[in-house]
């Protein structure tokens, strides 16, 4: 039995591309849960979103002790993260979650720059695909980040330069959040950044 994406008729990319319909860990997924894992207190709620595989979730939770809840809109991601022992809500970016209610949100979004006539709306491309300036899932999620977050709550946000991280932390501040770079790789083809963010107060500057 397979997923209906409504594109009937049309090649599912996953397929195609010979490719699970879960994002799998790799070097972005590397990197955030390592810098999580820096920041993360024992006694946080730690919401994992976009968990796709559960990966980052489950090393939160293992390595610091952390309640972790995982969220994502594929029903395949959630089924996947809740077999690998998280607790799980389906839902589309913050909008199952309480207002002041997270001390931290750990996300690897779809940051992909991609043309609209190379978009196929399977599930492997949601999570790989930012739009066209890679940056269509990030500023919604900019835009509601600060509702959620607990008094002294934060977010680790991985994102490459693929998908202008200046223009990334310019909707930051003007959505009232300050950022610092957490950590960062280099790559041939690009840089791979976690962007740490917290609600803008008087003494923390961006770096």
């Amino acid at each position: 039995m397979t997923e209906d994406t409504g594109n009937e008729g049309r090649p599912d990319l996953a397929d195609q591309r010979d490719v699970p319909r879960i994002y799998q860990p790799a070097e972005d997924s590397r990197l955030l849960a390592e810098t999580a894992v820096e920041y993360v207190d024992g006694d946080d709620l730690v919401l994992d979103l976009g968990t796709g595989s559960g990966y980052v979730g489950r090393r939160v939770a293992e390595e610091t002790g952390a309640q972790v809840l995982a969220s994502d809109v594929s029903p395949l991601a959630c089924r996947e993260a809740a077999s690998a022992g998280l607790p799980v809500v389906r839902g589309h970016l913050l909008d199952p979650v309480c207002d002041g209610t997270v001390d931290a949100v750990v996300f690897n979004p779809p940051y992909l720059p991609t043309a609209p006539d190379r978009e196929w709306d399977d599930w492997m491309e949601r999570a790989l695909s930012g739009g066209e300036s890679g940056r269509a899932v990030i500023e919604p999620f900019l835009s509601d980040l600060r509702r959620v977050l607990a008094d002294d709550g934060q977010a680790l946000l991985l994102l490459s330069s693929l998908t202008g991280i200046e223009a990334v932390r310019d909707h930051a501040r003007a959505n009232g959040l300050t950022t610092m770079e957490a950590a960062s790789e280099a790559y041939p083809s690009e840089r791979l950044v976690v962007l740490h963010l917290v609600p803008s107060r008087g003494n923390y500057q961006d770096a």
